[in-house]
């Protein structure tokens, strides 16, 4: 078995895609956070003390993206054309979409991942003071398109 990350001394590299050609790519993921039926009250009505959860959230999400290169080893840096999350708000819990967008020679999955990790990390953050039993998991791609490999749909989507 052959790693693509190595270089010829067993080493960890970032691999070249200067011969790749450039399309268009999106990737989608999802995460969800849960936590009590009263957290989420708070957040609708607005009575975090730190603030608007979910816009702070959407805000990190985005910054996320756009910094996963920089906290994620063996990602290239990317020309995001675009980051998007949206929230659906349940009873206990919300989930967090991400699309993310490029032209580029790479996928934009980790980029999509990262974005939904750090906005449910942002919820938490904002509301540990008031619900400290909040858990996140659910973390997934749904969906990306673009590349070599092709599109990809999660089947349970």
């Amino acid at each position: 078995m052959s790693f693509t990350h190595f270089n010829d001394d067993g080493r960890a590299y970032m691999v070249e895609v200067t011969g790749k050609e450039d399309t268009s790519r999106t990737a989608v993921a999802y995460g969800t956070i849960y936590m009590k039926p009263e957290t989420i009250e708070a957040i609708k009505q607005e009575r975090i003390k730190k603030g608007d959860v979910l816009c702070v959230s959407q805000v990190a999400g985005i910054m996320g993206a756009k910094k996963t290169s920089e906290i994620i080893p063996m990602c290239h840096p990317l020309m995001l054309t675009g980051v998007d999350l949206h929230f659906k708000v349940e009873k206990n819990y919300i989930q967090i979409e991400a699309e993310v967008t490029t032209i580029g020679k790479t996928g934009v999955e980790m980029e999509a991942l990262t974005a939904v990790s750090i906005a449910t990390l942002t919820i938490y953050d904002m509301c540990k003071a008031i619900d400290k039993e909040m858990v996140i998991g659910d973390i997934k791609l749904m969906k990306k398109t673009g590349g070599k490999s092709g599109d990809y749909l999660k089947e349970d989507c």
